[in-house]
């Protein structure tokens, strides 16, 4: 059975100042979407698809796309690369954007603009962080055991190791039992201070450090779709309204999901650490760690070979 890896890479990254997705932050200029794509093949997966914007082909090719169609997947087939635009031509006719609107509609938007390239199961992750070895190869298991309807799956994080001291950070907020996701709860204020201490600036409560986050590592099965739309198209009639910065977020969806149709989703928990830049004085720490991370061995020195 194949796999693929649809990476969410249509961001305007505001915050961080930027296109941070092409970022060349690696000792010799690769951009943390490599390093994904990287221990994505080496897990299993066979097939790429970059959810972008439109004016982003030209350079996705050239920084990554061109290079992965000459590399194999571990089962000797070659890699199979797609590109699908999250944009407003796939909004339903029915909603009117928002004047002033400039941004796509949030995540759940851009996984179901990948709908027609992806006919299998599927691990779904923002271009824009670092996951770690061991999530690829345990989110790659899973999927292979998926069925077809009824389950998914999530890699979860500890909130401590995902916040920034530069400013607050949004979070799906997870209740977890005997590993299965019971609720996500959106947090969209998340400040971490320098004693370690977090805290939820929305609505003004304190968090645990060693609760578990969503930083959108799901595992899904392509029957997902069909409820990606339903939940999007209820969320522009009945939500977005005419609020250009409305957003429509994968964790609120597989929430209700869990909630109304039964959905199991399996939390799985890696190894490895999380790291990602949300803002830009996250970077000097991300270049350090992953200059480690070549050091140790954990990568070649050369990814793109």
């Amino acid at each position: 059975m194949k796999g693929s890896l649809v990476i969410m890479a249509a961001g305007l990254g505001s915050r961080y100042g930027g296109t941070k997705q092409v970022d060349g932050i690696g000792p010799h200029g690769e951009i943390l979407m490599e390093y994904s794509i990287f221990d994505a093949l080496r897990a299993g997966f066979s097939k790429i698809v970059f959810i972008i914007k439109p004016e982003m082909r030209e350079m996705m090719e050239r920084i990554c796309g061109g290079y992965l169609r000459e590399k194999k997947a571990l089962d000797g087939s070659a890699v199979e690369v797609a590109y699908v635009y999250q944009d407003f031509s796939s909004v339903p006719s029915f909603y009117a954007i928002p004047e002033g609107r400039t941004k796509p509609f949030g995540t759940v938007h851009a996984l179901l603009c990948a709908g027609e390239a992806v006919r299998e199961p599927c691990c779904v992750i923002n271009a824009d962080d670092y996951y770690g070895v061991d999530a690829y190869r345990i989110m790659f298991r899973e999927l292979m055991s998926l069925p077809d309807e009824g389950r998914a799956a999530m890699v979860g994080y500890l909130l401590k190791n995902t916040a920034s001291l530069h400013g607050t950070v949004s979070r799906g907020v997870c209740a977890v039992r005997d590993g299965k996701l019971e609720s996500v709860r959106e947090a969209l204020k998340i400040q971490l201070y320098e004693d370690g201490s977090l805290r939820d600036l929305a609505e003004d409560r304190s968090l645990e450090p060693d609760t578990i986050v969503s930083m959108n590592f799901w595992g899904f099965a392509p029957s997902i779709f069909p409820a990606l739309r339903q939940y999007f198209e209820n969320f522009l009639r009945n939500e977005a309204g005419d609020n250009p910065k409305a957003e429509c977020l994968l964790p609120m969806m597989v929430d209700r999901q869990m909630q109304e149709a039964g959905l199991e989703v399996s939390v799985l928990r890696s190894a490895d650490r999380w790291f990602g830049m949300t803002y830009q004085e996250d970077r000097k720490v991300v270049a350090q760690e992953l200059a480690r991370l070549h050091r140790e061995g954990v990568y070649p020195e050369n990814l793109r070979i």
